[in-house]
């Protein structure tokens, strides 16, 4: 897949035009999705990806060669979306009881309505957590842990130290744990904000 993203890359920077769909069939699933975790509403979700490719093919020409499209198109996704985020002044919060369910976690129907509704509630208390932390630890948070990218690429997409990458998931972690410390039990101990 590098080897083809590099392919579409550089036909693309080319101003070969044509590229641009086969383009947006490789990123996006991966774009909405990066962006719904982001966000944490459907609709916002949608017209981010929308606004997302309409930045890419608008600005073919300023794409780096030596950067990995993958980088880049993840780079424009996140800024959108904290773009987004901060344009509209909502609370996440206040976004995540406008949510539709999220895709990634409603699995088809399981056999055991117990087991579905209890996979829900956790989804639930996740995504609230989620809410509760800043929109740049909260990007840093899904890249890693939801779309699996290493520390050196997120801190290439977020134009960022490897350090700050790896303090920004630290301290979602934190805040993770301490939201959810009801899972395991017990009431979390006090844990250090900063």
């Amino acid at each position: 897949m590098v080897e083809d993203e590099q392919i579409i890359a550089d036909r693309f920077c080319a101003g070969d035009m044509s590229v641009f769909k086969e383009l947006v069939e490789i990123y996006k699933k991966k774009v909405y999705f990066l962006a719904y975790d982001l966000v944490l509403n459907h609709h916002e979700a949608e017209d981010i990806s929308q606004e997302v490719f309409l930045r890419v093919y608008k600005s073919a020409k300023t794409f780096r060669r030596d950067a990995r499209m993958s980088s880049w198109v993840y780079r424009i996704t996140v800024n959108a979306s904290i773009d987004r985020l901060r344009k509209n002044k909502v609370a996440l919060d206040e976004l995540n009881e406008q949510t539709c369910p999220n895709p990634i976690s409603t699995a088809p129907n399981t056999t055991n309505p117990e087991v579905e509704a209890e996979t829900n509630i956790l989804a639930g208390h996740i995504e609230g957590a989620l809410s509760r932390v800043t929109p740049r630890e909260r990007a840093v948070f899904v890249m890693r842990h939801y779309n699996n990218l290493e520390v050196n690429e997120i801190a290439e997409i977020m134009k960022i130290s490897s350090g700050t990458v790896k303090s920004l998931f630290f301290r979602a972690l934190k805040k993770l744990q301490k939201e959810l410390s009801i899972y395991r039990g017990t009431p979390q101990m006090e844990v250090n904000s900063e």
